[in-house]
């Protein structure tokens, strides 16, 4: 079957079996920060924005993301220019292996997409569901704090000009 979806801005027409799960999908399509981790929707590895909200996309029937915006971590920036999280991450030394790091990336930017204000308690319920065997998890929540930060200070600015 065929799903039409909108991934990080970009129409795409994807070809997909009626079991293919989105994470398969994804990574065939050539979108590699969507990591295969447990397989069961435990780990956080393959979080993906869907609509909106983040989704555990090997769990995801591909054909579920039909008319869907998906935000992979692709999405957000790039090394030229960088999503304030991205920067944040990697200049608090909060990653190791980075096998991990895309889920909490999107689960960190649903977090500030809705609530840019998070408080350190609201960090650590946001990255929840996403685990890390080498770094842990106090860079992490420091990256996103710092992160937020970062992001008012911006939009602050961009408000600014108007």
């Amino acid at each position: 079957m065929k799903i039409n979806t909108t991934i990080n801005g970009k129409k795409h027409c994807l070809d997909v079996k009626a079991n293919a799960m989105l994470v398969d999908v994804l990574r065939a399509a050539g979108f590699k920060s969507v990591k295969f981790g447990c397989g069961e929707g435990m780990c956080g590895c393959c979080a993906v924005m869907i609509n909106g909200k983040p989704r555990n996309s090997c769990i995801t029937l591909a054909g579920l993301a039909e008319g869907a915006e998906i935000l992979t971590v692709e999405g957000m920036g790039n090394p030229e220019n960088p999503h304030a999280l991205q920067q944040a991450f990697a200049e608090s030394g909060s990653t190791q292996c980075g096998y991990c790091n895309p889920g909490s990336l999107i689960a960190a930017k649903a977090l500030l997409d809705s609530n840019p204000n998070p408080t350190a308690d609201d960090v650590k319920d946001a990255l929840d569901g996403n685990l890390c065997r080498c770094t842990g998890y106090v860079k992490r929540i420091d990256a996103v704090l710092t992160a937020a930060k970062a992001v008012k200070k911006t939009s602050k600015t961009v408000r600014g000009k108007k």
